[in-house]
């Protein structure tokens, strides 16, 4: 029996393409089409189409002088749904003391609109945007981008990144650590991510994206974790609320595994 047969390249750079679009990845304006075909390492005819699907959707704009720029939706729109998590903070900490970090960058930068909302910053306020890989002895298996409220990081940097989890450096800060809220979702391996896990671009990803809260309630990192899923599980507990007939679950979160 045939396996199901493989995307095309132009419909693999689309989806790539899309994704970022909704992380806000191109707001200056997308790459040209020779950039862009050099990152996907495809013919410029195969971006070419790529464009003209995220055209027809009403995702992008194609104008002279202007270039390629993205349509602007309204914020509530391109926010996913977040569930509410409990008990996972300790199981971060754990994750980050047992494995091995890269830290690819660490920065004070203007934060950008998809920084900002969740962390209840204007655009452009100052951020301490990081950039770390987490590996074990197979090899890596996540690529992790937080951003912080600049005023909370100033005690620490890349040095202090690459030996310490960043919930602990938080807490040397005098940040009292409360509650977190995380969605998991999939997407594919784009060009900068790829070759730091090992992957192919294209390549099926786990998506995180958590916004962690201080005891009082104030957000205080937002971070997007993208996870090779043959290295990485999440595992939740499910129990069942009321009477036999009862329709309601709730969850439990185990654990966060890795191989």
């Amino acid at each position: 029996m045939r396996g199901p047969l493989p995307l095309p390249k132009y419909h693999q750079v689309y989806l790539v393409l899309r994704e970022q679009l909704a992380e806000g990845r191109f707001d200056a304006g997308l790459p040209p089409e020779l950039v862009l075909a050099e990152q996907f390492d495809v013919a410029r005819v195969t971006v070419r189409k790529a464009l003209e699907r995220l055209v027809a959707e009403g995702l992008i704009e194609r104008a002279p002088g202007r270039g390629t720029v993205p349509v602007k939706r309204a914020a509530a729109a391109a926010m996913p749904e977040r569930a509410q998590l409990t008990g996972l903070l300790e199981n971060i900490v754990s994750m980050g003391l047992r494995t091995a970090v890269k830290v690819l960058a660490c920065d004070v930068v203007p934060a950008p609109e998809s920084a900002a909302r969740p962390l209840g910053l204007a655009p452009g306020a100052p951020v301490q945007k990081a950039v770390r890989v987490r590996s074990t002895r197979e090899g890596p298996f996540s690529h992790i981008t937080t951003w912080v409220p600049a005023a909370l990081a100033q005690g620490f940097g890349k040095r202090e990144l690459a030996k310490q989890p960043i919930l602990l450096l938080l807490e040397a800060q005098g940040v009292r650590i409360g509650r977190a809220e995380q969605s998991i979702t999939a997407r594919l391996a784009d060009a900068d991510t790829a070759p730091h896990l090992d992957l192919a671009v294209g390549s099926a990803l786990l998506c995180v994206h958590r916004l962690i809260f201080d005891a009082d309630d104030k957000p205080v990192q937002w971070l997007q974790g993208l996870y090779r899923p043959d290295r990485y599980q999440y595992q939740m507990q499910l129990s069942r609320v009321g009477g036999i007939a009862a329709k309601v679950w709730v969850s439990k979160e185990l654990s966060a595994q890795f191989h």
